[in-house]
């Protein structure tokens, strides 16, 4: 039989030491947050969870652990037959569960039994928010940032994602959030994960980058959708120079049409987007953008959307705007051969930035 060892750090570092990483926590938790890579193998589901908290409560302490080790001994039984069943004597796992207590100590002695070298996480998953929370609210990130700005339908997320295929170092809060930053942002069918998941993906991101480089990210507000980019990374943001995408506005429609292709097939989501504009549209306005969808004049609509919401409210912005500007670059028709223009041309003042 193996000692059961203990971490005392959660840093990505200390986590990418073990083969594997085991949340033990119930599928819920699990699915609220959890350290990158980690997978769930639950020594509790869900509904045994609670009918033990809940025998707990109203009948005795005895009695909810006399069921709750039951239900954790065939679980664990489960995983030997299954998730480790091809697991040879050299495995190194490390678990943890809510706080370093009974259920990672449970998997954690069976496993070491076994004989393999098995490692708790001190604290659980509590140790590992702690880590996430200092990081990315109490110290500073030693990144140098360079933003992509511009008007609502510029290709800024298409360009950065051939920035990310040219090599450039570029952190896409949108698709860690899942949501594509503005109003009809939201992506159908998928919901955005919590405020701890996407801090928890954010460092993630964070910690694989090489400070010595410049790092691309898009200009966003504070929010993206419901999540808040934290303090750190913010602060960052607020100051760091940027690079401004153009297009004309009937280019930026079409763009706008191609991209939220989501909302033009779906008039209901359609329709309250349009209703929870910041700027409340009034009745006779709303009918009128209700007959251009229903006469398919989507572009037209997009059109009326910019003059009305998106660019007055982006030039406010830039009037307010002290970030050092690194120029701007004109993406024509916003075609692929365009922003792969835009794409080389915004590597090269990059490149030339960082070798300052």
């Amino acid at each position: 039989m193996s000692a059961i060892e203990i971490l005392q750090t959660a840093d990505l570092k200390s986590l990418a030491g073990f083969d594997a990483v085991i949340d033990v926590r119930s599928p819920s938790e699990f699915a609220e947050d959890h350290a990158p890579g980690a997978v769930n193998l639950p020594v509790l589901t869900d509904a045994e969870r609670a009918e033990v908290g809940t025998v707990y409560v109203q009948m005795s302490r005895f009695r909810a652990r006399r069921i709750g080790a039951a239900y954790i001994a065939r679980n664990i039984a489960s995983y030997l037959e299954t998730a480790f069943a091809d697991r040879d004597g050299s495995f190194r796992p490390l678990i943890y569960c809510w706080r370093g207590g009974q259920r990672s100590n449970a998997m954690a002695t069976i496993l070491s039994q076994v004989g393999w070298r098995t490692t708790v996480l001190a604290g659980g998953y509590k140790t590992w928010r702690r880590h996430v929370s200092a990081r990315l609210y109490d110290t500073p990130l030693p990144l140098s940032l360079v933003l992509l700005d511009g008007d609502a339908g510029s290709g800024k997320t298409e360009v950065l994602q051939r920035l990310a295929a040219r090599g450039q170092q570029v952190v896409d809060l949108e698709g860690l959030a899942v949501h594509r930053g503005s109003l009809f942002g939201g992506l159908a069918g998928q919901p955005q994960p919590s405020q701890k998941m996407f801090e928890s993906r954010l460092l993630a991101v964070l910690d694989g980058l090489d400070p010595a480089r410049p790092v691309i990210v898009e200009a966003e507000s504070s929010k993206v959708g419901e999540r808040m980019v934290p303090p750190a990374l913010w602060g960052l943001m607020a100051q760091a120079p940027r690079i401004e995408l153009s297009a004309a506005p009937a280019a930026r429609a079409r763009y706008l049409v191609r991209t939220y292709g989501d909302i033009v097939q779906d008039r209901a989501a359609l329709d309250e987007a349009l209703r929870r504009l910041p700027t409340p549209p009034g009745r006779k306005r709303l009918e009128a953008w209700g007959q251009l969808a229903d006469a398919g004049d989507f572009e037209a609509l997009a059109l009326a959307l910019m003059e009305l919401h998106y660019d007055p409210a982006y030039r406010r912005s830039r009037r307010q705007d002290e970030r050092p500007s690194l120029g701007a670059i004109d993406l024509g028709q916003l075609e692929a051969a365009n922003l792969d223009a835009a794409a080389d041309e915004i590597v090269r003042r990059v490149e030339a930035l960082g070798a300052r």
